[in-house]
């Protein structure tokens, strides 16, 4: 398992729960999309297969859009439009996986993804550790079984917090 970026023992607010299947994933990621918001950045960590991409495409549904979504992890960036009812809001959907060294990241315009109106979510955020901003919602993804994922969503920052309470609540009641 991936380790996160700041351990659980550090953060007061964290959920875990188990999803049981890629489409209860892409669900789960649909009620987290319907809640962000231009600004938001996400972190998705855990091994190949874990399904970071597949939370993603849930994410990306919640905020209306309905094309496809695929990793981008030879491109590093794709981007992806929210329908009219969430303000045609940028998607960024940053794939991190082939990048060995923090450098590299001025190179793709990272920093200036995360502080653009849109949505950010990164892939492989261990990769650029020290260069992220110190508010995010972290997720780490890691294998229960052939078809069960653990999902633990970490916020780090009021904002965040808020999201997470928010996405408890019009999740599990």
């Amino acid at each position: 398992m991936t380790e996160p970026l700041l351990p659980a023992a550090q953060t007061p607010h964290v959920l875990d729960f188990i999803s049981h299947s890629q489409a209860q994933t892409e669900r789960i990621g649909m009620r987290l999309g319907q809640l962000l918001r231009a600004g938001d950045l996400v972190l998705l960590s855990g091994p190949l297969g874990a399904g970071k991409t597949h939370l993603i495409k849930g994410i990306a549904r919640g905020l209306g859009y309905d094309g496809p979504v695929t990793s981008p992890t030879f491109v590093l960036i794709n981007e992806y439009r929210a329908d009219a009812a969430h303000g045609r809001l940028p998607i960024y959907h940053v794939d991190l996986y082939r990048v060995s060294d923090v450098t590299e990241l001025a190179t793709i315009g990272l920093e200036e993804i995360w502080l653009a109106d849109g949505v950010c979510l990164v892939e492989w955020p261990e990769r650029a550790a020290a260069a992220l901003p110190p508010e995010n919602l972290q997720i780490a993804l890691s294998y229960v079984s052939e078809t069960k994922r653990r999902l633990r969503l970490m916020p780090r920052g009021a904002r965040y917090q808020a999201l997470l309470a928010t996405f408890k609540e019009a999740t599990f009641g």
